[in-house]
């Protein structure tokens, strides 16, 4: 019986793209090849290595295969394309994303500007 291995995922550098978690934890040590893994899940050669060579990311179908094949929780598969999906959007937004304000600022923008030119100064939503 294989061993699966216990894997923490780091939080202090960028995520590990799937495909490579893919590859340097289960494939390498279990000795599978990318067309053994195919043919297994039920998946084309060309997905798996596409997958592994970082230019396609982990679908829904995917992962319920890769949890299904090697014993473990769709969650995991699904987890790290989230958090490298996050890495590359975070990276990429980075500026455009800093000059977005917090809700904060709208609420006293809509109140200073909308909602109080609409009532009168003695109505209690205005005071």
């Amino acid at each position: 019986m294989v061993r699966i291995p216990t894997i923490r995922i780091p939080t202090n550098r960028a995520p590990t793209h799937p495909g490579e978690m893919l590859v340097e934890e289960f494939l390498n040590p279990m000795r599978i090849t990318q067309r053994e893994l195919a043919d297994a899940i039920h998946v084309s050669y060309q997905r798996i290595n596409e997958l592994v060579n970082g230019k396609r990311g982990v679908t829904p179908s995917t992962a319920l295969r890769l949890a299904r094949f090697f014993g473990m929780s769709v969650d995991f598969w699904l987890n790290l394309q989230v958090r490298w999906d996050l890495h590359k959007a975070q990276s990429a937004e980075r500026a455009e994303l800093e000059t977005i304000k917090d809700y904060h600022y709208l609420d006293n923008y809509a109140a200073r500007n909308h909602i109080a030119p609409l009532c009168g100064a003695e109505t209690e939503v205005c005071q």
